[in-house]
């Protein structure tokens, strides 16, 4: 038994808080409108759950509003290419989330005429959609009682029990724990503790003062919270290294080119490049030109660091057929990730 304690989340006091400090998002139905009869919509939910993975809900926000004003329900956005999709998200980062957002848009339309299933269970055959996501649908939008935990809350929870090891160690045991507080409003019971975690008991402080849950918490009571949750040890990440090449022809158009469908940045628009492995290769050019070094681009991967050496030139506009030539002024919609929107940058085409 990793907890110290086992005293449940006193659920009354965190909904009577979620009533008076609920945050107001473009998604979510707040408590007076969902007394009134006013149900979540298990579109916008999945949405945004699907983009709120590794992104944080200020950046968020706009990709939302953006989504919906131009797909408003699951059947626009299964209706939608491919391509325009992954040029709406490029900037939200972790690009498979867009390609399976849009397999899971057509499994709900083609599958289950356009209705999301409603259970955890039933919501995890569909594409992209695991533990985690399909508990949230179900408990926000059907109050499934079931246990809704995301970082917030391991984090939240780490507190309360005052856990002596890394989360990832007892997310069992953290799941049942909190399992066993959900009640009846379980949709607003999930947004409430994700909201206590956002706003008072946050990473680097918890103004415990204000918290509902404050007097069954056992790290307030030892002393200082913010000790937990405890770090695992963090893995060396990786260097991989490679190249990238930026050509312009005599007008000032850039050649672009797509990736892979399948893989990182899967389908995503790039600049031609070498592979990226542990040590960086000879720059093989892939067209004739009076090519100069501009400069080293580093980007952060989840598993690993990347160094690119960024390299431009002017070429001739025939002969490359594999992608296609954008004016300067086409970047901005192109589904170009943030790596390859820095390699631009250091190009001096952003």
């Amino acid at each position: 038994m990793l907890l110290s304690d086992t005293t449940p989340i006193d659920a009354p006091a965190v909904l009577a808080w979620y009533d008076r400090h609920a945050r107001d998002l473009p998604w979510r139905v707040s408590p007076a409108d969902l007394a009134r009869g006013i149900r979540p919509d298990p579109y916008k939910v999945w949405l945004s759950e699907v983009m709120l993975q590794q992104t944080t809900v200020a950046a968020v926000k706009a990709y939302f509003l953006r989504f919906t004003s131009l797909w408003p329900s699951v059947f626009d956005l299964a209706a939608a290419p491919l391509d325009s999709v992954l040029k709406e998200w490029a900037g939200l980062g972790y690009y498979a989330r867009a390609r399976n957002l849009h397999g899971c848009a057509q499994a709900v339309v083609n599958e289950h005429g356009g209705v999301f299933p409603q259970t955890s269970e039933a919501l995890q055959t569909l594409p992209g959609v695991g533990a985690y996501t399909s508990a949230a649908i179900s408990a926000i939008c059907f109050d499934e009682r079931i246990a809704v935990l995301d970082g917030n809350l391991d984090r939240v929870l780490a507190r309360y029990y005052a856990l002596p090891v890394p989360v990832r160690d007892a997310k069992d045991e953290l799941r049942a724990a909190l399992q066993a507080s959900v009640p009846a409003r379980a949709g607003d019971f999930a947004q409430a503790m994700m909201d206590l975690g956002a706003t008072i008991c946050a990473p680097r402080t918890a103004v415990c003062m204000l918290c509902p849950i404050q007097p069954g918490c056992t790290a307030t009571r030892s002393g200082d919270p913010t000790i937990y949750p405890v770090k695992a040890a963090k893995a060396d990440r990786p260097v991989r290294k490679g190249h990238a090449y930026v050509m312009v022809d005599a007008t000032g158009d850039v050649y672009l080119q797509s990736r892979p469908s399948k893989g990182l940045l899967g389908g995503m628009t790039e600049v031609p490049g070498s592979a990226w492995g542990g040590d960086l290769p000879e720059a093989q050019y892939p067209a004739k030109g009076s090519w100069k070094h501009r400069g080293q681009v580093v980007h952060i991967f989840t598993h690993f660091r990347l160094e690119l050496e960024v390299w431009s030139a002017e070429v001739a506009a025939d002969g490359l057929d594999v992608g296609w030539w954008a004016e300067p002024s086409a970047l901005k919609g192109e589904a170009l990730p943030t790596l390859f929107r820095k390699v631009l940058a250091v190009a001096g085409l952003q």
